[in-house]
């Protein structure tokens, strides 16, 4: 399993991104992607998370309201809207997958998230926030 992030750069206040991750080596769809982001010098951080059956979507509350996740299967490919962006945004952005059976509730992949557990990692893209 690979995972490919990309589309970080460097944005003003205010300013908008869009980062994409490319998922490849599943045989199904049955899986769960998580962003995360690591400023320097801080933890990381589960920021959101899409459902591997519906679509069903979590966002922190540091991120909500600004950032939107998206999956489009027949690509392979999860998409976060970042808009909005503020300086405390930047950070090392992460993309991770979970393997998950469509009927596994949802709140605990959440809960994945929030502590770090996806299976899988790729490597991350830089978002800088500055004007």
């Amino acid at each position: 399993v690979q995972l490919q992030a990309s589309g970080g750069g460097l944005v003003q206040p205010g300013g908008s991104l869009r980062l994409s991750c490319v998922v490849s080596g599943f045989t199904s769809i049955d899986y769960s992607i998580g962003w995360f982001r690591q400023a320097p010098g801080k933890a990381r951080e589960g920021i959101s998370c899409v459902s591997s059956s519906d679509g069903t979507t979590y966002y922190a509350d540091s991120v909500k309201g600004r950032f939107t996740m998206s999956r489009d299967n027949a690509k392979n490919t999860v998409y976060l809207q970042l808009n909005d962006l503020k300086p405390e945004d930047s950070a090392v952005y992460f993309c991770a997958a979970e393997p998950t059976e469509p009927s596994l509730n949802f709140e605990v992949v959440v809960r994945r998230l929030r502590e770090l557990r996806f299976a899988y990692w790729g490597q991350g893209t830089l978002v800088t926030v500055s004007s």
